[in-house]
């Protein structure tokens, strides 16, 4: 068996934020200050992207992406950008454990259509130039389901949430569309939304649609917004359970969302988080048809610096592989180092140790010479 793989996701790879350096932040806080313009911020953001890029490639990985360093969020960056939807300050923040984050959300203001000047389209064909063929570039943006997330959806607007769905999946149809236009070949769609269809302690039936309802029409979109997808596009999804300055959102296992999602999503690949007893057991896993979608292994933590006992990891892949075979799996961290531009707690010499163990292991465990 050999690590080797034709296409994404990888044996080792990786969900695609980093930690911010301070000299970014310095420039991102002057351009909002009116110190310097825009210009000047895009020639920081290139010269830092051009750094991780080197990096990413001078560890081992296939895959490299631009860490995300152009947002301040994962996804509030592409939703604010899609026509009819809006970035504002809302009276709180997300609610994470031990924390509220810094308050900034997106919120339904018209019919939601693609913005074909989107400036993620721009951004990817600078990474692209940046990597020059030397690895795979990776995009990653938030799935269409992010737009279900509880105080979007205007029902002024939309009072048919069918309506709804029908407009972001057409939405996504022409973002894909445009994104392998400018030269993507690997696009990862990051997903809290649908992990907190799984977990038992978000109360998704106290309100108009029961849990089961949402969990068939958050397939119905992702399958949707992928429907005309070209046949070389590689498509995964990460579930999320949140990941902010190294706390979390939510716990609960994939349990409730395996026999449909993650035996039915039509995408390459699921990037699933198994980092802590948060996440559950591999028993899910079971629903993932063999010879389906790759499961990308999330077993290293990006909330800490300490490496993990390599003998521990191999056992959970080995653990996973009764379910998923073996020659299915991938190893990663278990989310980004930065969803948001404060970063989780770690040093940036210990997030690229985290990325270079992955990489190591993935060769010890598939017999990479």
């Amino acid at each position: 068996m050999t690590t080797t793989l034709t296409k994404a996701p990888y044996r080792a790879d990786h969900v695609g934020s980093l930690l911010r350096p301070e000299n970014l932040h310095k420039a991102r806080a002057d351009f909002k200050k009116g110190n310097i313009s825009a210009i000047e911020l895009r020639e920081v953001e290139n010269k830092e992207i051009k750094r991780v890029v080197d990096k990413q490639i001078e560890i081992g990985l296939e895959v490299v992406t631009d860490g995300e360093f152009r947002r301040t969020w994962f996804h509030l960056d592409f939703l604010e950008h899609l026509n009819g939807i809006e970035g504002y300050v809302p009276e709180h923040g997300y609610k994470f454990k031990g924390v509220e984050t810094e308050k900034y959300d997106v919120r339904n203001t018209g019919k939601v259509s693609f913005n074909e000047d989107h400036p993620f389209i721009k951004d990817f064909l600078d990474l692209n130039e940046i990597v020059d063929g030397r690895a795979v570039a990776k995009l990653t943006i938030p799935s269409p389901n992010q737009l279900f997330n509880k105080g979007i959806h205007n029902p002024d607007i939309y009072p048919d949430i069918e309506e709804y769905a029908r407009d972001i999946i057409q939405t996504y149809q022409e973002a894909i569309q445009a994104f392998y236009d400018a030269g993507v070949r690997y696009l990862q769609l990051d997903d809290v939304y649908i992990a907190g269809l799984s977990s038992t302690n978000i109360p998704f039936n106290d309100g108009k649609y029961t849990r089961e309802y949402l969990i068939d029409l958050a397939l119905r979109v992702a399958n949707g917004a992928l429907e005309n997808k070209p046949e070389d596009l590689i498509v995964t999804t990460h579930l999320c359970r949140g990941n902010y300055q190294s706390t979390w959102a939510f716990e609960g296992s994939y349990a409730l969302i395996a026999p449909t999602l993650l035996a039915k999503e039509k995408v390459d690949g699921f990037f699933l988080e198994y980092d802590d007893e948060r996440s559950g057991t591999f028993k899910p896993l079971k629903h993932i048809p063999t010879g389906g979608a790759r499961v990308v292994l999330g077993l290293i933590t990006s909330k800490h610096g300490k490496l993990e006992d390599k003998n521990t990891i191999k056992a959970r892949i080995k653990e996973a592989s009764q379910y998923v075979p073996l020659e299915q799996l991938c190893l990663s961290p278990q989310c980004g180092f930065a969803s948001t531009h404060h970063g989780n707690k770690l040093t940036e010499d210990e997030q690229w140790a985290k990325l270079k163990y992955v990489v190591d292991l993935a060769n010890e465990v598939w017999n990479k010479q």
